[in-house]
């Protein structure tokens, strides 16, 4: 029997995830293994680390775990599968990594080198001990197959380690391997996680951000990213305002400082001047839409509700967002806001509010319950449609439908279907 299978994976124990022994005790058979075994060791992550100032020791248990053996007491005595004939890395990939053929045949291009399971196999154990299942590993070697390649030793383990030090659970961890791939290869990934955690004060929201690109991973803290990050803080903007750009603009804190002082002057440039609270949304705007889309954008807004230049400015400087809404969108506002609730465009335009607000769901609804309530002279007429339309749905069922139970026992069930797309007879004013 070759001796590759003779030695056992070792693994520290603190980096099992509680739920994923059995994974592991499965994988053992998988990989014809006589066993796996976990090792504690003492990692120390000295004061010069760049994600601490201060000495710090994670001591784990001695835990050692002994006799995974294979189906039944039969120990399978199986030669170096790299090594028989017809077998190759291809066939490893496909058997034990649970890739399709085409996959394996592209991934095995980058180990060609790979002479022995060994390497592989303990990776594979530290996957599933971190609670990985086969489909996520799956993704993770289709997507970076030298993963294969790293020692858990060193830099996985240390790096694990290191991501738990800073409160990272095993799941999230787990999470953090699968969107990060190649970068969590890389010891770097502990001083960037130790300054993007207290940015996004949330795990799960720089989640989302690796989730659509990782890039903020693999980019300069020193150099590109915290400079970047200190500019918006410049331009007005809170660490919270800068998360929420990063979830719908992933690319922005890995950008060039000068890119970031483009968009900052291309949103002065509509309107919306730095410091104010709106300066988010018109970063948001010009980072989607280029300048020419912006200038057809404003001439449809014009044409549509009939504004003027100024009117035009004063609803983008209020809510940059109306510029990515639909033309389609618009034009229905337009016409209903217009047209059937009678508002003046001058009016909508110091407003404009009116317009990020759902059609069916909200404006055409609230309309229905308050014309319903002055026609049959339950609301006076001089009650302001605006101000039905801005408050929480709790506070306008409070104000609007419970005060006329008695004289219109129906309201609150027109209401409902007014919501869901229906027009109640009560509803259908001549």
């Amino acid at each position: 029997m070759n001796d590759h299978f003779n030695d056992p994976i070792l693994i520290p124990s603190a980096l099992v995830h509680p739920m994923a022994e059995n994974r592991v005790v499965s994988l053992a058979g998988k990989l014809h293994r006589r066993e796996i075994v976990f090792r504690t060791k003492l990692w120390q992550n000295r004061g010069q680390d760049a994600w601490s100032d201060n000495t710090q020791r994670v001591h784990r248990d001695l835990v050692i775990i002994h006799g995974f053996g294979l189906i039944g007491s039969t120990l399978h005595k199986t030669k170096n599968l790299f090594q028989n004939p017809g077998s190759s890395v291809e066939d490893y990939l496909v058997s034990t990594c649970g890739l399709t053929r085409p996959q394996a045949l592209k991934a095995s291009a980058k180990l060609s080198h790979l002479k022995s399971p060994s390497k592989p196999d303990a990776v594979l154990a530290f996957l599933a001990g971190l609670g990985l299942s086969a489909a996520d590993v799956a993704a993770l070697v289709v997507n970076d197959p030298l993963f294969l390649c790293a020692k858990v030793e060193k830099p996985l383990a240390p790096i694990v380690i290191g991501l738990t030090a800073l409160g990272l659970s095993h799941s999230e961890i787990a999470r953090l391997v699968s969107l990060s791939r190649a970068r969590f290869r890389s010891r770097s990934i502990l001083s960037k996680l130790h300054y993007y955690l207290p940015l996004f004060d949330s795990s799960e929201d720089l989640f989302r951000v690796l989730k659509r690109g990782a890039g903020i991973l693999s980019a300069d803290l020193e150099r590109v990213v915290k400079p970047n990050a200190a500019f918006l803080r410049e331009c007005g903007l809170s660490d919270c305002d800068i998360v929420k750009l990063c979830i719908v603009q992933p690319w922005l804190l890995p950008s060039s400082m000068e890119r970031i002082r483009a968009m900052a002057a291309h949103a002065e440039g509509i309107g919306v001047p730095r410091g104010c609270k709106m300066f988010r949304h018109a970063l948001h705007a010009v980072a989607r839409l280029s300048k020419e889309k912006i200038a057809n954008q404003v001439e449809h807004l014009k044409k549509t509700f009939m504004w003027s230049d100024a009117e035009v400015g004063v609803v983008v400087s209020k809510h940059p967002s109306v510029l990515m809404r639909s033309n389609q969108m618009l034009q229905s506002k337009s016409e209903f806001l217009i047209s059937e609730v009678g508002l003046e465009p001058t009016y909508i335009a110091h407003r404009p509010a009116l317009l990020t607000y759902s059609l069916e769901v909200r404006l055409r609804p609230r309309h229905y319950v308050v014309k319903f309530l002055k026609e049959s002279g339950l609301l006076d007429r001089g009650r302001d449609y605006y101000r039905a339309v801005m408050i929480s749905e709790k506070e306008f069922v409070e104000k609007f439908i419970c005060p006329h139970k008695e004289a219109a026992p129906h309201l609150a069930e027109d209401y409902a279907a007014a919501c869901r797309g229906e027009v109640p007879s009560s509803f259908r004013f001549t």
